[in-house]
């Protein structure tokens, strides 16, 4: 083969197509999760917010943020956001004098766990033909891929 461009097997042609379909399949949940209230006027990125502090208890904005693919900034005006609306609030962390740690209030636990009943009412409609098991095999798949690019960037 002679030219400029790469060299290009079938595993790579794979990836590329894996890739443009979980982004395409990205933007059709968005636009889903916005349709039914999921993803609110604070972003999709509320519910994974609050999720983490659900799932792992009181957390820093610095920990959130080096769990997603986003700033510690943008996580910071989030987590303002939130605790204006008395979804979470901050307390004072043990560990570190200056980096508070944020969790959720009564009121943003009791939001989290109906956000959570919705979307598991939504997800059980979805991909009745697929196995459990094809399921969490390509979650995983997906999670490593998305860990390799994590580790290049």
């Amino acid at each position: 083969m002679t030219g400029a461009g790469p060299i290009i097997d079938s595993k790579a042609e794979a990836i590329t197509e894996l890739m443009l379909e979980v982004a395409q399949c990205f933007f059709k949940i968005r636009a889903l999760g916005q349709k039914t209230g999921l993803i609110t006027s604070w972003g999709g990125g509320a519910f994974g917010f609050i999720r983490s502090l659900a799932l792992l208890g009181p957390l820093t904005v610095p920990q959130i943020a080096q769990m997603r693919p986003t700033s510690r900034q943008r996580m910071q005006r989030l987590a303002d956001e939130l605790a204006a609306e008395g979804l979470v609030e901050f307390i004072e962390n043990p560990r570190h004098r200056r980096s508070r740690l944020v969790r959720l209030t009564r009121k943003g636990d009791a939001g989290y766990r109906e956000m959570n009943t919705r979307l598991l009412a939504i997800a059980s409609t979805i991909g009745v033909a697929l196995s459990e098991t094809d399921i969490r095999k390509t979650a995983n798949i997906v999670r490593q891929l998305s860990d390799d690019v994590k580790a290049r960037s």
